[in-house]
């Protein structure tokens, strides 16, 4: 019977603590996260330029911008609003 009780306290304990990291994790997870924040951000674009698509790919804005120099893809993080990459296209001379 002793060792029973033992192992049902043992048993006990260690469900304690799993559910005691999980909550540990979450709380976590949910201060760092810092709730939804509200970023605005100017982008000069070249003279004569216009953007013709726009894009959502997984934790990036994705831009498309043509110009007379040609087109241009410019990348941003989607919680920062940075600039994350641009990639241009120009036709061989």
């Amino acid at each position: 019977m002793a060792r029973v009780k033992f192992l049902m306290a043992l048993s006990g304990a260690a469900t304690f603590i799993g559910i005691a990291v999980v909550l540990g994790v979450v709380g976590y997870r949910v201060s760092k996260s810092g709730g939804s924040t509200e970023s605005e951000l100017t982008v000069q674009l070249p003279k004569g330029a216009r953007i013709t698509a726009t894009a959502v790919a997984g934790e990036r804005v994705v831009v498309t911008v043509e110009s007379p120099a040609g087109i241009e893809i410019r990348s941003f993080d989607a919680q920062t609003l940075k600039p994350t990459g641009r990639l241009r296209f120009a036709t061989e001379p």
